[in-house]
């Protein structure tokens, strides 16, 4: 769970994002003394060089977009040049891990 001061940062740094205003230590101090809040002086610092290479408009408009679609749609390219490299040979691998865990005498529903 978040502390105050880094809730505080993360209001500060939405503040100034939503007004379209560069995020900078100074500008997220000044908000939370405008606020009225006391935060060791390091997480306006920390937030602002956190925040300088992500785009939080980006991050913000795609929270409920899954982040794992890129992989789900590059995991069939895999699996077929695995198949032409001997994708057979990862099966009985597999398979056989299966089998090493019935024979170790514990399973889910034991």
């Amino acid at each position: 769970m978040l502390s105050i001061d880094e809730m505080a940062c993360v209001y500060s740094a939405l503040i100034l994002q939503d007004d379209d205003i560069a995020i900078s230590p100074e500008k997220i101090d000044t908000i939370l003394k405008a606020a009225k809040v006391e935060v060791e002086p390091y997480w306006p610092g920390l937030f602002a060089r956190c925040l300088e290479s992500v785009d939080l408009k980006q991050l913000i408009t795609n929270v409920g977009t899954p982040s794992a679609a890129p992989a789900a749609a590059a995991a069939p390219a895999a699996e077929a040049e695995g198949d032409k490299k001997g994708g057979k040979k990862e099966e009985k691998k597999e398979e056989s891990e299966d089998e090493e865990d019935d024979d170790m005498g514990f399973g889910l529903f034991d």
